[in-house]
């Protein structure tokens, strides 16, 4: 597999990296995810589009928090990865993030997985 930092930003309440296994963009965000710091995530997936990169998987696992912001973000990435012939799977949700998801039926929309190793198998988009 092909392992490498490609990035990360951060603030003082979030934290995203990105790397590359195989195919896809691995994003981590740590912290929370709201009004003041969804660039910090929008950024890096546009980016990792932008170069190609079509699969996103979002490791939620340290994702303490997330709001409608936030969660705009993600539907907006879907969007753009799923017109490129991709798509974005989410892994390891915190109960109060999933709770967000479940609550606005987003968690629908996206392909949940419980681990990362379970996204990266996954053959779909």
């Amino acid at each position: 597999m092909d392992r490498g930092t490609v990035g990360s930003a951060q603030s003082g309440r979030l934290l995203v990296e990105v790397r590359e296994e195989g195919p896809s963009a691995v994003v981590t965000p740590a912290g929370e995810l709201d009004h003041h710091t969804a660039d910090l995530l929008r950024e890096p997936l546009e980016d990792c589009l932008a170069k190609g990169m079509k699969r996103l998987v979002i490791d939620c696992s340290r994702l303490e928090f997330c709001d409608s912001t936030g969660l705009n973000v993600l539907l907006g990435a879907r969007l753009k990865a799923e017109a490129a012939g991709g798509g974005v799977h989410l892994v390891g949700m915190q109960p109060v993030v999933a709770r967000v998801f479940e609550i606005t039926g987003a968690d629908a929309v996206f392909a949940v997985h419980d681990t990362l190793e379970a996204a990266l198998a996954d053959d779909s988009a």
